[in-house]
């Protein structure tokens, strides 16, 4: 049986870091959960959507990065984009990265060593207005958008879509041999749709046609606990 609102609630004890998230923009694809399965670790589940595994793709601002033993001046800004999928383990529903953009060389660093995330060094760009690129620095794989805002939705209800693909608290990553659990808190993201004027990627290859569905986040501000072995 899968909680999916035990991981919206606050853990004890002071979290390791603050975060705050801007302007999100989330695309999310289908696909046969057979080629999402042989892309997560086995010791994961996939927790589906109607049958079908769903990818997103999540390009956003970050903002006044830092852990809680830093003090606000010496926090970073920069650009971020995270592939991810959707998992649970022991109950636990949370979301699995395939890889994460920053524009920051020292977020991915120390993303990288601490978290054992995916993290790559990427030139981004943004207007702040419904524009957003970024091209990895190794590689070239590259995410390039432009979208206009639609309706207001508010916070998303339990057992919509909505709830099942933005109110993720829990992330799950291999560092080596082990399996790591971290988790993050924020209210609810106030979500609208989005229209996309212009969308290519090729961040995840395997995702082609048209996305699933769009949706943005106008953000929140975040307290990040974790990482723990698992």
């Amino acid at each position: 049986m899968i909680d999916r609102l035990a991981p919206t609630r606050r853990p004890e004890g002071k979290a390791a870091g603050f975060q705050k998230w801007r302007n999100l923009l989330f695309v999310h694809y289908a696909l046969d959960a057979e080629i999402v399965r042989a892309l997560v670790p086995p010791s994961l589940e996939l927790d589906l959507w109607e049958g079908q595994a769903h990818v997103g793709l999540v390009p956003f601002e970050m903002k006044d990065i830092r852990s809680a033993w830093m003090p606000r001046p010496s926090a970073l800004n920069f650009l971020e984009t995270n592939v991810r999928t959707y998992v649970h383990k022991n109950g636990e529903p949370g979301v699995f990265f395939f890889s994460l953009e920053a524009s920051s060389w020292l977020a991915v660093q120390v993303a990288r060593t601490g978290w054992g995330l995916p993290y790559f060094h990427a030139t981004m760009s943004t207007d702040g207005q419904g524009t957003y690129r970024s091209t990895r620095k190794s590689g070239g794989a590259m995410v390039d958008a432009k979208w206009t805002l639609g309706e207001l939705l508010g916070p998303s209800t339990p057992g919509t879509y909505e709830h099942f693909v933005l109110e993720r608290y829990l992330l799950f990553s291999k560092h080596g041999k082990e399996l790591r659990k971290g988790q993050v808190h924020h209210v609810p993201y106030p979500a609208q749709r989005v229209t996309l004027e212009r969308w290519q990627q090729s961040l995840f290859p395997q995702a082609t046609g048209q996305p699933f569905a769009a949706h943005f986040s106008s953000g929140v501000d975040v307290e990040v606990f974790g990482p723990w072995r698992i």
